[in-house]
C-alpha cells in the first residue's frame, strides 16, 4: 500500500530530503549512467511541490510539480521516478495519476507539459499526453516534450 504526501521543500524533513535525492540519483544518475546536475536549483523554489509515494516507511516513488513559468511556460511535472525494487506492479501509473490529480488541485484547469524520456512516450500517451516537438537529446538521453491539455 502506497501513501502519498505532497510537500513543499521547506516542509521536507532532513530524512525525507535525503531519501528523495537518493532515489532520484539512483534512478537518473546511477541506473541511467548519466552524470548530470540533479540539484538544479528548482526544488526549493516557491510553489514547487514534491510528491512522495511511501511504502513501509520508505520513499519508493516521487515527482516534482512545478508551477507555470518554472521549467515550461505551462505547469509541469518532472523528476518522475520509482525505486527499482518497487517496479512492475503499476506504481508508475499510480504515481502519474496522483501527480495529475495534485496538479489539478493546485492549478485547476491548467495545461501540463513534461520533458519525457523518448522511450516512455507511449506510457505518457496512455495518460493523455501528446508530443509537441521532435525528439532531442538532453544529457545524452533522447527526450520529447509532451503536453496534456485540459
Amino acid at each position: 500500500m502506497i501513501s502519498w504526501q505532497l510537500l513543499p521543500f521547506n516542509k521536507l524533513s532532513t530524512a525525507q530530503l535525503y531519501e528523495l535525492i537518493r532515489l532520484r540519483v539512483d534512478v537518473f544518475v546511477v541506473e541511467q549512467t548519466c552524470p548530470y546536475p540533479e540539484l538544479d536549483g528548482k526544488d526549493n523554489l516557491d510553489n514547487v511541490q514534491h510528491l512522495l509515494g511511501v511504502s513501509n516507511g520508505e520513499i519508493v516513488a516521487c515527482a516534482r510539480l512545478l508551477p507555470a513559468g518554472t521549467t515550461f511556460d505551462n505547469v509541469s511535472i518532472g523528476r518522475i521516478a520509482t525505486k527499482e525494487t518497487a517496479r512492475g506492479n503499476g506504481l508508475g501509473h499510480q504515481l502519474l495519476k496522483e501527480a495529475l490529480q495534485q496538479c489539478e488541485s493546485l492549478w485547476p484547469g491548467q495545461t501540463i507539459d513534461i520533458g519525457a524520456q523518448h522511450h516512455l512516450q507511449l506510457f505518457y500517451q496512455r495518460h493523455g499526453f501528446k508530443p509537441i516537438c521532435a525528439m532531442y537529446l538532453e544529457d545524452g538521453i533522447p527526450h520529447i516534450d509532451m503536453r496534456l491539455t485540459k
